[in-house]
């Protein structure tokens, strides 16, 4: 398609869809793949991923040709709009993106852009490898023990947008049905906001479904299904079934639940098999401290997989390092876990790791594990020898403060030597 305002590189080819049922791409080596610095200090972490990202293509003989898009500040400058046509429709054409923070400016319309990105692209599973790397602080005795990956349903739960707002004909419409039709009398008298929680088989088991073949393709041990199904037992104790339904229907030997783990076979698994079980969200708050070593892959409701994947990533060392991505059927969208961090912008000096990463999951999709594996090995080496950006040095004795670029640079630089 032509656009108005993004520019589109002079060369590269478009990754295509190779395989429509099972998702699977296309991937030439010279791929086109649309990048979003995003808000604030995205202007200096975008650029810092590209420079490490084309090094790890070069290194392993390909090369990535970017196509600057825009939403948020930097489309309401050319575009004046928050998130333009134009820019949805380059990531959904070229299928696998890469984009920095974005920030939701007051009265835009929109509740948060990310989520509206991820759901007008129909991006279901937010996924976030959680591993420490040598080097970065961390308040847990040992951090190394976390190696997890979190697989949160993206479009569904109370981030669906379903409210009511206290002191509306809309809400006491739906207070009215709820008391009088439904004959539920536990709400409150006087003002009351109300949101709707919607739990769907098909949101639900595509998600299950992304995490499962994650684990199988990864050689991991387990999928866990977290919920708070004790008391929600319409919406989160579904999520459960629906989950175990997957499991038990569609994935013969590869996969077996807890249940017929311990009840038929003493607690041994097949060789490869991934166990499916199933958490309370609370008590897999106090696991992920306690029995952080003995869980692989999570899968969860949206709300659920908001606050484990955060206090996952507070494990080691906090959201400036943890990366993260959204997958959609044969469709990524790379992105790190923190925020716009708008006093920092344009200083060179906040932390590219967590974009850097998050390009890495990007790198994975697209079939590049080498390349991949290079930014990982990079990253933590660049840690390891303390040269550092102002948030990592600030906690070492040992350390020299880099800005943004200069980290990335180094980065790169190193990429180049363990190739």
């Amino acid at each position: 398609m032509s656009y108005e305002h993004i520019e589109a590189p002079e060369t590269g080819s478009k990754i295509t869809l190779a395989d429509e049922e099972t998702g699977e791409l296309n991937v030439p080596d010279d791929p086109i793949v649309p990048i979003l610095y995003g808000d604030g200090t995205g202007e200096d972490v975008g650029p810092a991923a590209e420079e490490v990202l084309s090094a790890a293509a070069e290194a392993t003989g390909r090369e990535i040709n970017w196509m600057r898009v825009y939403a948020g500040e930097t489309a309401r400058e050319k575009y004046d709009e928050n998130l333009p046509t134009e820019t949805v429709e380059a990531i959904r054409e070229h299928r696998v993106a890469l984009k920095g923070p974005l920030t939701t400016p007051v009265g835009s319309g929109f509740r948060s852009l990310n989520v509206a990105l991820r759901q007008t692209l129909d991006m279901y599973a937010n996924v976030r490898p959680t591993y420490y790397l040598d080097g970065v602080s961390s308040p847990v005795k040992a951090p190394e023990e976390m190696d997890m990956v979190t697989f949160r349903e993206n479009t569904e739960d109370v981030y669906s947008g379903i409210e009511f707002e206290e002191g509306t004909e809309e809400v006491e419409r739906v207070r009215e049905f709820i008391e009088d039709e439904m004959g539920y009398d536990s709400i409150h008298e006087g003002p009351v906001g109300i949101g709707i929680k919607p739990i769907t088989e098909f949101g639900t088991k595509r998600l299950v479904r992304e995490a499962i073949d994650y684990a199988l393709e990864n050689d991991r041990d387990s999928v866990t299904l977290v919920h708070k199904g004790n008391i929600m037992k319409f919406t989160e104790g579904q999520f459960r079934d629906w989950g175990y339904e997957v499991a038990r229907e569609e994935y013969g030997e590869n996969v077996i639940t807890e249940d017929t783990l311990w009840e038929e076979r003493d607690g041994e698994a097949p060789e490869d098999a991934v166990v499916v079980n199933d958490r309370i969200a609370d008590n897999m708050l106090q696991q992920l401290l306690t029995r952080t070593d003995q869980y692989d892959v999570l899968a969860m409701p949206n709300l659920n997989g908001d606050y484990l994947s955060d206090a996952a990533g507070a494990q080691i060392g906090g959201l400036g390092i943890a990366p993260g991505a959204n997958f959609g059927h044969g469709r990524v969208l790379a992105e790190p876990v923190h925020g716009s961090a708008p006093k920092y912008a344009g200083e060179d000096k906040v932390n590219p790791s967590a974009i850097i990463l998050s390009g890495r999951i990007m790198l994975e999709y697209m079939g590049w594990d080498d390349a991949a594996e290079l930014v990982r090995d990079a990253v933590e080496e660049q840690i390891v020898s303390g040269r550092v950006t102002y948030d990592l040095e600030r906690q070492r004795e040992d350390a020299t403060k880099l800005g943004t670029s200069q980290f990335a640079t180094e980065v790169a630089e190193r990429i180049e030597e363990l190739a």
